[in-house]
């Protein structure tokens, strides 16, 4: 996929998401094929301008009676033929998964390094546990899983997190179990490049082990933890579109990987919901929200298509581009990074 010469801090973090994508798929396709139909997960490439500069290779999950979506998305975007671009390369890997039982909580992991031209360059990482039914038990695992990893970074990665996944319109916080580092970068980057492998890993093996522990104790569940769980993905829904950094940065640096981005949505949100949360938004948020709920279909629990998703991203970027100052008004933990300025 990479066409162009990267610095080796860039091709060791790629090997590492790679390592790692291959790592949750394999895991993904072994819950299919041992609690599932034994579909395995299929691999979906995108291309930045025609791969001069790049591109990823996501794997998205296709067994519904197990997954409603997945996606697991590696990237690595650079510019080495632009030099008037701050940036010198972009590396992640970004997985959501959202399981059909509702009593199996989605998880959210992102993995990133990011270069300037001139050799800096910081890390961010990102864990978290989002479940559409309380359980205090899968929660106590993935909580114990990130301080494990994580030892001496947990509290301050814990604080980010509460910050960055707060919703304040709602009095909430999405998800149970959060760690959120921006802008890391110890001075030592093999010891960071190990210490993201471990994170990773450590994250992908505990909601394994969640994901098989519902699944197999929860074989089945009623018509109203399955509608709990469609108002949990409502809500995941409207963080991610209207106060995740990361999504509509992404969205605004290019429109070549729109449906990957919004790999992240759930398949179905209750639109009712929605528009009942327009009045608490403050201006010109409303006017987003207004937005993304005219993309989608009319009724009441509407499904999120690829041709939903393409409306949804075309509506994020006219909505910046009309308001340049809202973008004050989305998530940060203790940094904001300049990720559309570093493209530009």
């Amino acid at each position: 996929m990479c066409t162009m010469a990267v610095s080796k801090e860039a091709e060791a973090v790629y090997n590492l998401v790679e390592e790692l994508q291959g790592y949750f798929v394999k895991k993904l396709d072994d819950v299919s094929h041992t609690l599932g139909k034994d579909k395995a997960c299929e691999a979906v490439e995108w291309l930045r301008d025609g791969g001069i500069h790049g591109g990823g290779i996501r794997y998205e999950t296709r067994d519904e009676s197990v997954f409603d979506t997945g996606s697991v998305n590696i990237s690595q975007v650079h510019y080495d033929d632009m030099p008037e671009k701050r940036l010198g390369s972009a590396t992640a890997i970004s997985t959501i998964i959202h399981p059909a039982n509702p009593h199996a909580p989605s998880m959210h992991m992102h993995i990133s390094w990011t270069q300037m031209r001139n050799g800096s360059g910081y890390w961010r990482l990102m864990g978290d546990l989002n479940p559409s039914l309380k359980n205090d038990v899968f929660k106590r695992d993935f909580d114990m899983a990130l301080e494990r990893v994580t030892d001496e970074l947990y509290e301050a990665g814990e604080a980010q997190a509460e910050r960055y996944f707060t919703i304040p319109v709602l009095g909430r916080t999405r998800g149970v179990s959060h760690f959120y580092l921006e802008g890391y970068n110890s001075g030592n980057f093999e010891a960071d490049l190990a210490f993201a492998q471990r994170f990773g890993k450590a994250v992908i093996d505990a909601y394994i082990g969640i994901t098989l522990q519902a699944l197999q104790y929860y074989r089945t569940y009623t018509a109203e933890e399955k509608s709990q769980q469609i108002d949990y993905h409502t809500l995941y829904f409207f963080q991610v579109l209207t106060l995740d950094r990361g999504t509509t940065s992404g969205l605004l640096v290019h429109d070549q990987n729109d449906v990957g981005i919004m790999g992240s949505l759930p398949s179905h949100v209750n639109r009712p919901l929605l528009y009942s949360w327009l009045e608490k938004m403050p201006k010109p948020q409303d006017r987003l929200l207004l937005s993304l709920i005219d993309a989608l279909p009319e009724g009441k629990i509407v499904p999120v298509t690829k041709a939903v998703k393409k409306r949804l991203a075309e509506a994020v970027r006219a909505h910046y581009k009309t308001y340049p100052e809202a973008i004050s008004m989305q998530a940060s933990g203790e940094i904001v990074p300049p990720t559309v300025a570093n493209h530009s």
